[in-house]
């Protein structure tokens, strides 16, 4: 049985930029752009691979499986572009550029008249091989949702030897 539906994934996908924005806006640079050591992001790193995601994986992709090409190649998708692309732009910045990007990218997805059989179309992953459209797109809603609990996994971390005994009540420190 498949639980995917195009509806509740818009429900959740147009939610995440306003999520981050009233996380994140205004904060002190100590809690966005700390990490959690060697080779880890800060919740800027974040935003901003979600940015690359918005312009190079989801839509392009779907693009891919949806078209009448014989090749359903995926192309390579770089997990750390935002390190060069982010470079000297401010939070807020990345911020409306996601808000921007991801609408344009919720509109196409409302645009689109699909068909039950669209869905179960596919497109090949460079690493996993055949995917489904609706595997593609599920997988964007709890991408969005594995990186708001990254967020908020590395700011309860800054606390982590602050809470004391408490540390065994919250599970977000022990992730």
């Amino acid at each position: 049985m498949r639980n995917f539906d195009l509806t509740k994934s818009i429900e959740v996908l147009e939610r995440t930029p306003n999520v981050l924005s009233s996380l994140l806006l205004g904060l002190s640079d100590d809690w966005v752009s700390i990490d959690e050591g060697p080779d880890t992001w800060s919740p800027y790193d974040v935003v901003g691979h979600l940015i690359h995601g918005e312009k190079t994986d989801w839509i392009p992709r779907m693009d891919i499986v949806l078209s009448d090409a014989t090749e359903k190649d995926f192309k390579p998708f770089d997990r750390f572009a935002q390190f060069s692309e982010s470079k000297g732009k401010t939070l807020k910045v990345l911020l409306e550029v996601f808000k921007l990007l991801r609408k344009s990218n919720i509109d196409r997805l409302r645009s689109r008249d699909f068909s039950e059989s669209d869905f179960t179309r596919m497109g090949v992953h460079p690493e996993f091989g055949k995917v489904t459209l609706s595997q593609l797109l599920a997988t964007w809603v709890v991408h969005d949702l594995n990186h708001i609990a990254q967020i908020t996994r590395i700011m309860a971390n800054q606390y982590r030897s602050d809470v004391g005994p408490w540390k065994a009540y919250l599970k977000i420190l022990s992730i």
